[in-house]
């Protein structure tokens, strides 16, 4: 079988550093599916507005050429214990193909983009194909009594602190919002933890964003103006 994109998502995430390792865990992150020329037609997303929340397949196109393996070892885990690749959401898959739940914000109608889907709680990077899009059904989908083996818990958040740092204030509200809860997250691969008070940068809707972990605290020491880092609105 033979699979295309039926389109490209932009999103707040300007590299794969720093994006949320699950959908929802940012939930004021945002993105937009800009569909392929030829799956523009209106029709294909009639009735869509009825649906709060989309499922979508799309691909790890940045580690595609870094083929697959057996075993991963999950950042839940602390980067050491290794489990099967089934057992997780690792990106080295067999087709390095990726499931996704966000939330759908609307549809706006562009002259040359056609209908663009507008989306929230993303947790793709700016570029990512996706491959189908499918309705989420609450009441075939929505399991509270599910076990979540290893991954049961959601992950810890830190404090993330901002006092001081130039241009913060003027900002868009929503990117400062999506920029404490990405770093709340703490991005940083479990390897590098134990290195505290360096500086890590990050591109995060449209700015890079430097920042410093310490003691359990999440300091942000700048953000600039960033090239070509996603959607800076």
């Amino acid at each position: 079988m033979e699979i295309r994109p039926v389109g490209i998502v932009r999103s707040c995430f300007g590299g794969k550093f720093a994006v949320p390792r699950q959908p929802g865990l940012c939930p004021s992150a945002w993105g937009e599916l800009v569909f392929g020329p030829e799956f523009r037609q209106p029709e294909a997303l009639r009735g869509i507005e009825g649906f709060s929340h989309l499922w979508l397949i799309f691909g790890f196109h940045l580690t595609a050429d870094a083929g697959w393996h057996p075993t991963v070892r999950p950042p839940r885990l602390g980067g050491n214990e290794r489990v099967g690749v089934f057992a997780s959401r690792s990106t080295f898959r067999p087709n390095g193909l990726g499931l996704s739940l966000v939330r759908q914000e609307g549809i706006e109608v562009r002259e040359k983009e056609g209908s663009v889907l507008l989306l929230g709680g993303v947790d793709l990077v700016d570029g990512t194909p996706v491959y189908d899009v499918k309705p989420y059904l609450p009441y075939a989908e929505s399991l509270p009594d599910a076990a979540g083996g290893f991954a049961a818990e959601e992950p810890r958040r830190l404090e993330v602190v901002t006092a001081g740092v130039a241009g913060w204030e003027t900002l868009p509200e929503r990117s400062r919002r999506v920029i404490v809860e990405a770093l709340s997250l703490d991005p940083r691969p479990p390897a590098g933890r134990e290195e505290a008070g360096r500086i890590h940068g990050a591109g995060l809707c449209g700015m890079e964003v430097k920042f410093r972990m310490s003691d359990g605290v999440c300091e942000v020491v700048s953000v600039e103006v960033a090239e070509g880092a996603g959607l800076g609105e």
